[in-house]
Protein backbone atom coordinates (compact mmCIF):
# COMPACT_ATOMS: atom_id res chain seq x y z
CA UNK A 1 0.00 0.00 0.00
CA UNK A 2 2.59 2.45 0.85
CA UNK A 3 4.45 1.78 -2.34
CA UNK A 4 1.70 2.79 -4.21
CA UNK A 5 1.46 6.42 -3.36
CA UNK A 6 3.22 8.97 -5.39
CA UNK A 7 7.02 9.96 -4.44
CA UNK A 8 7.27 14.01 -3.70
CA UNK A 9 10.84 15.33 -3.61
CA UNK A 10 11.08 18.28 -1.26
CA UNK A 11 13.58 20.83 -2.09
CA UNK A 12 14.43 23.23 0.39
CA UNK A 13 15.77 26.99 0.17
CA UNK A 14 15.09 28.42 3.64
CA UNK A 15 12.69 31.11 4.22
CA UNK A 16 10.04 32.16 6.40
CA UNK A 17 8.56 28.69 6.58
CA UNK A 18 12.31 27.80 7.81
CA UNK A 19 13.22 30.44 10.46
CA UNK A 20 13.14 30.65 13.89
CA UNK A 21 13.85 33.32 16.25
CA UNK A 22 17.60 33.03 18.00
CA UNK A 23 16.65 34.51 21.59
CA UNK A 24 20.21 35.40 22.12
CA UNK A 25 19.59 38.02 19.36
CA UNK A 26 16.21 38.60 19.13
CA UNK A 27 16.53 38.38 15.42
CA UNK A 28 14.35 35.65 13.02
CA UNK A 29 16.89 33.79 9.85
CA UNK A 30 16.31 30.95 8.64
CA UNK A 31 18.13 27.98 10.62
CA UNK A 32 15.88 25.09 10.40
CA UNK A 33 17.14 21.85 9.03
CA UNK A 34 15.20 20.42 6.18
CA UNK A 35 14.74 17.32 7.93
CA UNK A 36 13.61 19.32 11.06
CA UNK A 37 11.53 20.92 8.97
CA UNK A 38 9.30 17.85 7.53
CA UNK A 39 9.31 16.50 11.02
CA UNK A 40 7.02 18.97 12.02
CA UNK A 41 4.49 17.29 9.62
CA UNK A 42 3.57 13.99 10.67
CA UNK A 43 0.99 13.27 8.27
CA UNK A 44 2.89 12.59 5.16
CA UNK A 45 2.87 9.11 5.42
CA UNK A 46 -1.22 9.05 4.31
CA UNK A 47 -0.17 10.96 1.36
CA UNK A 48 2.98 10.52 -0.14
CA UNK A 49 6.51 9.17 0.21
CA UNK A 50 8.95 11.46 0.75
CA UNK A 51 12.55 12.32 -0.82
CA UNK A 52 14.18 15.45 1.11
CA UNK A 53 16.61 17.70 -0.95
CA UNK A 54 18.22 20.20 1.07
CA UNK A 55 19.64 22.24 -1.35
CA UNK A 56 20.34 26.11 0.41
CA UNK A 57 19.07 28.36 3.98
CA UNK A 58 18.96 31.15 3.04
CA UNK A 59 15.54 34.50 3.47
CA UNK A 60 14.79 34.97 0.11
CA UNK A 61 15.91 38.45 -0.69
CA UNK A 62 19.17 37.15 -0.70
CA UNK A 63 18.20 34.76 -3.71
CA UNK A 64 19.41 35.91 -7.05
CA UNK A 65 18.24 35.25 -10.41
CA UNK A 66 20.92 33.60 -11.17
CA UNK A 67 20.41 31.08 -7.83
CA UNK A 68 16.30 30.97 -9.28
CA UNK A 69 18.20 29.51 -12.72
CA UNK A 70 20.43 27.20 -10.43
CA UNK A 71 17.59 26.20 -8.62
CA UNK A 72 15.27 25.04 -11.19
CA UNK A 73 17.94 23.28 -13.30
CA UNK A 74 17.82 21.00 -10.16
CA UNK A 75 14.20 21.11 -10.41
CA UNK A 76 14.15 19.88 -14.07
CA UNK A 77 16.51 17.01 -13.37
CA UNK A 78 14.63 15.83 -10.94
CA UNK A 79 11.14 15.44 -12.54
CA UNK A 80 13.37 14.27 -15.30
CA UNK A 81 13.46 10.74 -13.15
CA UNK A 82 10.49 8.64 -13.88
CA UNK A 83 9.84 7.59 -10.03
CA UNK A 84 9.28 11.36 -9.33
CA UNK A 85 5.47 12.62 -9.13
CA UNK A 86 6.37 15.90 -8.43
CA UNK A 87 8.33 18.57 -6.72
CA UNK A 88 7.45 21.12 -3.68
CA UNK A 89 10.01 24.17 -2.97
CA UNK A 90 10.00 25.96 0.16
CA UNK A 91 11.00 29.11 -0.44
CA UNK A 92 10.68 32.59 1.54
CA UNK A 93 7.60 35.13 0.46
CA UNK A 94 9.93 38.25 -0.65
CA UNK A 95 11.05 36.61 -4.41
CA UNK A 96 8.85 33.56 -4.63
CA UNK A 97 6.80 35.23 -7.39
CA UNK A 98 9.99 35.79 -9.37
CA UNK A 99 10.97 32.32 -9.05
CA UNK A 100 7.68 30.96 -9.64
CA UNK A 101 7.55 32.62 -13.24
CA UNK A 102 10.60 31.36 -14.15
CA UNK A 103 10.05 28.27 -12.90
CA UNK A 104 6.93 28.53 -15.37
CA UNK A 105 8.90 29.53 -18.74
CA UNK A 106 11.31 27.02 -17.23
CA UNK A 107 10.31 24.01 -16.67
CA UNK A 108 8.53 22.05 -19.37
CA UNK A 109 7.78 18.93 -17.41
CA UNK A 110 3.59 18.27 -16.70
CA UNK A 111 4.23 16.99 -13.13
CA UNK A 112 3.32 19.55 -10.50
CA UNK A 113 5.77 22.16 -9.75
CA UNK A 114 5.02 23.26 -6.15
CA UNK A 115 5.93 26.02 -4.03
CA UNK A 116 5.12 26.53 -0.46
CA UNK A 117 5.85 29.42 2.25
CA UNK A 118 4.86 30.71 5.41
CA UNK A 119 4.19 34.44 6.97
CA UNK A 120 4.82 33.64 10.56
CA UNK A 121 7.83 31.78 11.62
CA UNK A 122 8.14 28.89 13.28
CA UNK A 123 8.65 30.48 16.86
CA UNK A 124 5.38 32.79 16.41
CA UNK A 125 1.79 31.42 17.59
CA UNK A 126 -0.26 30.37 14.90
CA UNK A 127 2.65 28.83 12.33
CA UNK A 128 1.23 28.37 9.12
CA UNK A 129 4.39 26.64 7.99
CA UNK A 130 3.76 23.08 8.58
CA UNK A 131 0.06 23.16 7.75
CA UNK A 132 1.37 24.72 4.69
CA UNK A 133 3.94 22.51 3.59
CA UNK A 134 1.15 19.62 3.93
CA UNK A 135 -1.03 21.17 1.61
CA UNK A 136 2.05 21.35 -0.71
CA UNK A 137 2.28 18.04 -0.82
CA UNK A 138 -1.19 17.16 -0.69
CA UNK A 139 -1.01 19.61 -4.01
CA UNK A 140 1.78 17.98 -5.85
CA UNK A 141 0.50 14.06 -5.08
CA UNK A 142 -2.80 14.91 -7.13
CA UNK A 143 -3.18 14.02 -10.83
CA UNK A 144 -5.41 17.20 -10.95
CA UNK A 145 -2.66 19.16 -10.32
CA UNK A 146 -0.53 17.74 -13.62
CA UNK A 147 -0.16 20.30 -16.56
CA UNK A 148 -0.89 23.21 -14.45
CA UNK A 149 2.72 25.35 -14.36
CA UNK A 150 4.19 26.13 -11.29
CA UNK A 151 1.93 26.90 -8.39
CA UNK A 152 1.84 28.56 -4.62
CA UNK A 153 0.35 27.43 -1.66
CA UNK A 154 -0.12 29.12 1.19
CA UNK A 155 -3.40 29.75 3.17
CA UNK A 156 -5.25 26.99 2.10
CA UNK A 157 -4.80 28.31 -1.34
CA UNK A 158 -3.49 27.45 -4.67
CA UNK A 159 -1.99 30.21 -7.05
CA UNK A 160 -0.35 29.84 -10.69
CA UNK A 161 3.08 31.34 -9.95
CA UNK A 162 2.49 33.20 -13.35
CA UNK A 163 -0.27 35.59 -11.53
CA UNK A 164 0.44 35.25 -7.81
CA UNK A 165 2.12 38.75 -6.03
CA UNK A 166 2.80 39.32 -1.93
CA UNK A 167 0.28 42.21 -0.60
CA UNK A 168 0.95 42.78 3.01
CA UNK A 169 3.87 42.49 4.94
CA UNK A 170 2.87 40.25 7.62
CA UNK A 171 -0.20 38.97 7.09
CA UNK A 172 -0.71 34.92 6.47
CA UNK A 173 -3.02 35.80 3.39
CA UNK A 174 -0.75 38.29 2.14
CA UNK A 175 -0.46 35.63 -1.31
CA UNK A 176 -3.36 37.19 -3.94
CA UNK A 177 -3.81 36.46 -8.09
CA UNK A 178 -4.85 40.13 -8.90
CA UNK A 179 -7.48 39.67 -11.67
CA UNK A 180 -7.34 35.98 -11.74
CA UNK A 181 -8.40 35.24 -8.91
CA UNK A 182 -6.86 31.79 -6.90
CA UNK A 183 -6.50 28.68 -9.15
CA UNK A 184 -7.85 26.41 -6.48
CA UNK A 185 -8.87 26.21 -2.91
CA UNK A 186 -7.91 23.38 -0.47
CA UNK A 187 -10.90 23.14 2.28
CA UNK A 188 -11.50 20.55 4.80
CA UNK A 189 -12.93 17.97 2.38
CA UNK A 190 -9.91 18.27 -0.07
CA UNK A 191 -8.13 19.80 -3.04
CA UNK A 192 -11.09 22.14 -5.58
CA UNK A 193 -9.46 23.95 -8.46
CA UNK A 194 -11.55 26.67 -9.77
CA UNK A 195 -10.05 27.26 -13.19
CA UNK A 196 -9.02 24.75 -16.39
CA UNK A 197 -5.19 24.43 -16.54
CA UNK A 198 -3.64 27.34 -17.92
CA UNK A 199 -2.19 27.53 -21.62
CA UNK A 200 1.82 27.09 -21.46
CA UNK A 201 4.57 28.36 -22.83
CA UNK A 202 8.19 27.34 -22.31
CA UNK A 203 11.67 28.36 -23.44
CA UNK A 204 15.38 27.33 -24.17
CA UNK A 205 17.09 29.52 -22.06
CA UNK A 206 20.97 28.20 -21.78
CA UNK A 207 21.78 31.28 -19.61
CA UNK A 208 20.08 33.92 -18.43
CA UNK A 209 20.03 37.57 -20.23
CA UNK A 210 21.00 40.99 -19.04
CA UNK A 211 21.46 42.90 -16.75
CA UNK A 212 18.22 44.24 -16.58
CA UNK A 213 17.19 46.80 -14.55
CA UNK A 214 13.44 48.53 -13.23
CA UNK A 215 12.91 52.01 -12.82
CA UNK A 216 9.81 53.24 -10.92
CA UNK A 217 8.67 55.91 -12.33
CA UNK A 218 7.16 59.06 -10.25
CA UNK A 219 6.31 62.53 -10.33
CA UNK A 220 9.05 64.23 -12.21
CA UNK A 221 11.17 61.48 -13.10
CA UNK A 222 13.60 62.60 -16.17
CA UNK A 223 15.90 60.43 -17.87
CA UNK A 224 18.90 60.69 -15.89
CA UNK A 225 18.64 57.04 -14.14
CA UNK A 226 17.68 55.96 -17.82
CA UNK A 227 20.98 57.54 -19.37
CA UNK A 228 23.11 56.47 -16.62
CA UNK A 229 22.05 52.32 -16.90
CA UNK A 230 22.40 53.04 -20.66
CA UNK A 231 25.74 53.95 -20.01
CA UNK A 232 26.55 51.23 -17.59
CA UNK A 233 25.73 48.73 -20.16
CA UNK A 234 21.85 47.67 -19.47
CA UNK A 235 20.69 45.13 -21.78
CA UNK A 236 17.47 45.56 -20.61
CA UNK A 237 15.05 48.53 -18.61
CA UNK A 238 11.71 47.69 -16.96
CA UNK A 239 9.72 50.63 -16.45
CA UNK A 240 7.00 50.59 -13.85
CA UNK A 241 4.34 53.49 -15.25
CA UNK A 242 1.76 54.66 -13.11
CA UNK A 243 -2.20 54.30 -13.81
CA UNK A 244 -2.54 52.33 -16.98
CA UNK A 245 0.95 52.47 -17.91
CA UNK A 246 2.19 56.40 -18.48
CA UNK A 247 5.76 58.21 -17.40
CA UNK A 248 6.81 61.30 -16.94
CA UNK A 249 7.70 63.14 -20.54
CA UNK A 250 10.86 63.90 -18.70
CA UNK A 251 11.52 60.59 -19.50
CA UNK A 252 11.15 60.32 -22.92
CA UNK A 253 14.52 61.13 -23.91
CA UNK A 254 15.78 58.23 -22.57
CA UNK A 255 13.53 56.29 -23.40
CA UNK A 256 13.98 57.03 -26.79
CA UNK A 257 17.77 56.81 -26.33
CA UNK A 258 17.59 53.18 -25.38
CA UNK A 259 15.18 52.28 -28.21
CA UNK A 260 17.77 53.82 -30.96
CA UNK A 261 20.04 51.57 -29.13
CA UNK A 262 18.10 48.48 -29.44
CA UNK A 263 17.36 47.66 -25.83
CA UNK A 264 14.53 46.26 -25.04
CA UNK A 265 12.49 48.82 -23.07
CA UNK A 266 9.31 47.29 -21.04
CA UNK A 267 6.53 48.45 -19.51
CA UNK A 268 4.51 47.82 -16.47
CA UNK A 269 2.07 49.58 -13.65
CA UNK A 270 2.21 49.78 -10.04
CA UNK A 271 -0.82 49.44 -9.59
CA UNK A 272 -1.77 46.18 -8.50
CA UNK A 273 -5.55 45.82 -10.19
CA UNK A 274 -6.10 45.84 -13.69
CA UNK A 275 -4.08 45.93 -17.02
CA UNK A 276 -2.23 48.42 -18.97
CA UNK A 277 -4.38 50.67 -21.49
CA UNK A 278 -2.64 52.20 -24.44
CA UNK A 279 -4.62 55.27 -23.71
CA UNK A 280 -3.14 58.84 -23.27
CA UNK A 281 -0.48 60.79 -25.22
CA UNK A 282 0.57 63.94 -26.94
CA UNK A 283 0.21 67.48 -26.10
CA UNK A 284 -0.98 67.48 -22.33
CA UNK A 285 -0.29 64.01 -22.08
CA UNK A 286 2.82 63.37 -23.97
CA UNK A 287 4.46 60.35 -21.70
CA UNK A 288 0.89 58.46 -21.60
CA UNK A 289 0.54 54.49 -22.86
CA UNK A 290 -0.42 55.75 -26.40
CA UNK A 291 2.99 57.25 -26.97
CA UNK A 292 4.71 54.97 -25.33
CA UNK A 293 3.32 51.98 -27.74
CA UNK A 294 3.99 54.51 -30.93
CA UNK A 295 7.87 54.91 -29.78
CA UNK A 296 8.18 50.62 -29.21
CA UNK A 297 8.16 50.25 -25.62
CA UNK A 298 6.52 46.87 -25.43
CA UNK A 299 3.78 46.72 -22.71
CA UNK A 300 3.65 43.70 -19.82
CA UNK A 301 -0.09 43.86 -19.51
CA UNK A 302 -0.47 41.30 -16.60
CA UNK A 303 3.02 41.17 -14.77
CA UNK A 304 3.97 43.42 -12.65
CA UNK A 305 7.90 45.41 -12.60
CA UNK A 306 9.67 42.34 -10.61
CA UNK A 307 8.41 39.40 -13.28
CA UNK A 308 8.39 41.39 -16.12
CA UNK A 309 12.36 41.56 -15.40
CA UNK A 310 12.24 37.86 -14.88
CA UNK A 311 10.67 37.16 -17.60
CA UNK A 312 13.04 39.89 -19.95
CA UNK A 313 16.20 38.24 -18.65
CA UNK A 314 14.91 34.73 -19.86
CA UNK A 315 13.71 35.98 -23.14
CA UNK A 316 17.10 37.62 -23.77
CA UNK A 317 18.66 34.63 -22.58
CA UNK A 318 16.65 32.62 -25.43
CA UNK A 319 17.69 34.91 -27.84
CA UNK A 320 14.53 35.90 -28.46
CA UNK A 321 14.09 39.29 -30.79
CA UNK A 322 12.30 42.48 -29.91
CA UNK A 323 8.78 40.87 -31.95
CA UNK A 324 9.24 38.02 -29.84
CA UNK A 325 9.38 39.52 -26.68
CA UNK A 326 6.78 41.64 -27.13
CA UNK A 327 4.46 38.53 -28.04
CA UNK A 328 5.83 36.51 -24.83
CA UNK A 329 4.40 39.48 -22.82
CA UNK A 330 1.37 39.97 -24.23
CA UNK A 331 0.68 36.38 -23.27
CA UNK A 332 -2.00 36.63 -20.25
Amino acid sequence: MIHSLPLIVIITTGGTIGSRLDPNTGAVSAAESAEDLIALVPDFPAIARIELKPWISVNSWNISPAMMFDLLQEVRATLDRPEIAGVVITHGTDTVEETGVMAELLVESEKPVVFVAAMRNLCELGAEGPRNLLDAVSVAADPDSIGRGALLVANETVHAARYLVKTNTTNPASFLSPDYGPMGLIPAIGLRYLHAAPKRRFLDVPMLGGPVHVIKAVSGSDSSLLDWLIDQGTKGIVLEGSGAGNVPAGMLPGIERALDAEIPVVLTTRVLWGFLAATYGSGGARGGGFDLQQMGVIPAPHLPSPKARIVLMLALGAGLSLDEIRDLLAEP
